[in-house]
């Protein structure tokens, strides 16, 4: 059974896209620790991060930077936080976001209801972001 991210990267259900290559997708999630949460997710369904294709990880790893160096950039950040949690759903995916302090690094205090207007902000604005950075 598709996990719900290949859904979303299938566009089966909706999700915001703020990057896609051949291998890698980057999307909101709906439950961001921070405004402009981003989660960077392989196409292939892969479980734990421990077993992803080593050439793969790179690629994950180097579209979570990209990504990350343009959150900075967007929301005005000088840090960024990166967690490879793998819990909550079944295939490989790094959280990033803007970081401002320890605090923000926390699953408990997570937005459960965001607003549709403050994703489609933070997307427009990680999209702008990457494009100035290429």
């Amino acid at each position: 059974m598709a996990s719900v991210f290949t859904k979303i990267i299938n566009r089966e259900i909706p999700g915001r896209f703020v990057y896609e290559d051949d291998d890698v997708v980057a999307f909101l999630t709906i439950e961001p620790m921070t405004q402009g949460h981003t989660l960077v997710v392989p196409r292939a369904e892969i479980d734990n991060w421990q077993d992803v294709d080593a050439s793969v990880f790179a690629n994950v790893m180097a579209v979570a930077q990209r990504i990350g160096k343009a959150q900075s950039k967007a929301f005005g950040v000088e840090r960024t936080g990166l967690i490879i949690a793998g819990l909550e759903v079944p295939h490989l995916h790094v959280h990033v976001f803007p970081a401002r302090n320890l605090s923000d690094f926390g699953f408990a205090g997570v937005d459960r209801n965001p607003s549709p207007e403050s994703l489609d902000e933070a997307q427009a604005k990680i999209v702008a972001a990457l494009a100035e950075l290429a």
